[in-house]
């Protein structure tokens, strides 16, 4: 129809045009012109069938990229609260989804682990001494930020010993080194903790912090100088100015990258972690994933990266925002004193619920098999409960939805998934070798079909896009057709040639369910 208009010409008869000279006779039984121009085909089942047993689930890129993505990026002075729950599962999310088509995935944790925060917080250290924090956890460590962030307000002399410390950090003083690096074993055994009881897939060798960056700043900003009207001097600050970045009243906002103190901003740290990421990491493409109040901040950094030649024209700069969790209050999701919810405690309440509900529905369970069913059940309702929601928009966190065994959840998608395993079980069939050309008699046979062959186009769309949404909405009209199929399509009690072409459609559906959870970074499970 939009071709139509473009020519000046009647939609349907271009239709008919179009239908004349198509030479589909191999995969369609029929083309109908529907309405005002649409065009309508019917794959044929023995096409179907065809695709289903020789094609591969998905077939690699043939444009494959080297990617780096940014993502979760803790800030180490506290402990990982729910706040960093969406950035560490989206980005894991679309981190596994890139690599599932081929692409070279370069993990980035670009973790908080320099500047004010802990200029405050190794300040307060020396004043409290080291017995303080001697077999302390990280929750003790972030009270005593807390601490020093109210005796930071209040005490003028304090403020200046923070900020002097910060200095001290970036000029790697032996005595602020020495603290610094004692706390961050701390911090990054806790972080790796919560990856490991999230199955994030960032490693240690991921990380790398603010700090990093900090003996590549200097180079980075006297080659800035070099460049004709990039930096420009203001109150003592040095700054880029940008023409587009103005306030309510007009004025042009600078990107302040080295302070009047001689101190460094965040935007500082990401322009020599971009100018890494090219130089040294030869990105194609770079994927930020942070929440929405930081999208000025983003737009400023690739502004200034372009304008600086810090990054070729050829690279990809994306940084791609998320929405808040709501509790079912509709405010921001805190605990009932109103404090951040700690990621380790809504883990364990997580495997908590999840663990009475598999008691509740399957109580002969041997308990080491219990535990893992409920981990894994608790692990994937939270991840798939955010992965579902469309990253740009709020979310509401709720327990009973996210782990109920119907609708769009992940415990729904995992029932799916132990259904089919237990009809090759009770058939005492090996699932590999099912795949013997299916009939497709029944409607509910092909929707099944034509759905399980757009597997390929929902992967790509994620990996254009960098939303797993759509993916989770796959999946779950995936399953749902299957149940529909399962409930009315009997299997083993078929004669041979129609038994066999239906667990085909069981194996495949299987191994997609497996596939496209595991790309939400969530574990399916044999019985439940």
């Amino acid at each position: 129809m939009g071709a139509a208009k473009r020519i000046r010409t009647n939609p349907r008869e271009l239709a008919a045009n179009v239908v004349a000279e198509l030479k589909l006779g191999d995969i369609a039984e029929s083309i109908e012109i529907a309405g005002p121009g649409f065009l309508n085909i019917r794959l044929k089942p023995s096409f179907l069938s065809e695709q289903l047993t020789e094609s591969p689930l998905l077939e690699n890129t043939k444009n494959p990229k080297r990617v780096v993505v940014d993502y979760s990026s803790p800030n180490l002075a506290k402990e990982m609260h729910v706040g960093h729950l969406r950035s560490t599962v989206i980005g894991d999310a679309v981190a596994r989804t890139l690599e599932l088509v081929g692409h070279t995935v370069i993990r980035q944790n670009h973790i908080g682990d320099w500047g004010t925060a802990f200029g405050r917080l190794l300040a307060y250290l020396d004043d409290v001494g080291d017995e303080a924090t001697q077999n302390a956890e990280l929750r003790d460590i972030e009270a005593l930020y807390v601490e020093a962030s109210q005796k930071f307000e209040s005490d003028a002399a304090f403020a200046d010993r923070s900020r002097a410390m910060v200095l001290a950090l970036q000029a790697h003083e032996p005595h602020a080194i020495t603290k610094w690096q004692n706390f961050m074993v701390l911090a990054q055994e806790h972080m790796s903790d919560i990856y490991s009881r999230l199955d994030i897939s960032l490693q240690p060798q991921d990380t790398r912090g603010e700090s990093t960056y900090n003996a590549d700043i200097g180079p980075m900003i006297k080659d800035l100088q070099k460049q004709d009207d990039v930096l420009v001097e203001s109150d003592g600050a040095l700054c880029i100015f940008m023409p587009q970045f103005k306030n309510k009243d007009g004025e042009v906002q600078p990107m302040i990258v080295q302070k009047s103190d001689g101190g460094y901003l965040y935007h500082t740290t990401d322009l020599a972690a971009l100018c890494y990421r090219q130089e040294v990491l030869l990105a194609d493409r770079v994927l930020y994933f942070t929440d929405a109040r930081q999208i000025l901040h983003f737009e400023m950094l690739f502004a200034a990266s372009r304008l600086a030649n810090i990054a070729n024209p050829s690279v990809m700069l994306e940084h791609h925002p998320f929405g808040k969790i709501l509790g079912t209050d509709g405010k921001p999701f805190k605990s009932r004193s109103g404090d951040n919810i700690l990621l380790r405690d809504l883990i364990d309440e997580a495997i908590e619920r999840a663990t009475s509900l598999i008691v509740e529905k399957n109580p002969d369970l041997a308990d080491a098999q219990r535990d893992h069913i409920a981990r894994t059940v608790a692990i994937g309702a939270v991840k798939y409960a955010d992965l579902s929601k469309n990253r740009l928009h709020d979310y509401t966190f709720d327990w009973d939805e996210m782990l109920a065994f119907d609708g769009n959840t992940a415990p729904y998608l995992q029932y799916a998934y132990a259904r089919i395993s237990g009809i090759f079980e009770k058939g005492d069939i090996d699932i590999a070798q099912c795949n013997a050309p299916t009939r497709l008699d029944s409607e509910v046979e092909r929707q099944l079909a034509v759905h399980l062959l757009r597997f390929q186009e929902v992967i790509e769309q994620v990996v254009a896009d960098a939303k797993p949404h759509y993916l989770c909405s796959y999946l779950y009209d995936l399953t749902v057709r299957f149940m529909r199929f399962y409930e009315q399509c009997p299997i083993l009690s078929e004669e041979a040639s129609i038994r066999d072409g239906r667990l085909t459609l069981c194996r495949r559906t299987a191994e997609t369910l497996e596939t496209g959870l595991g790309a939400l970074g969530i574990q399916v499970l044999d019985r439940m």
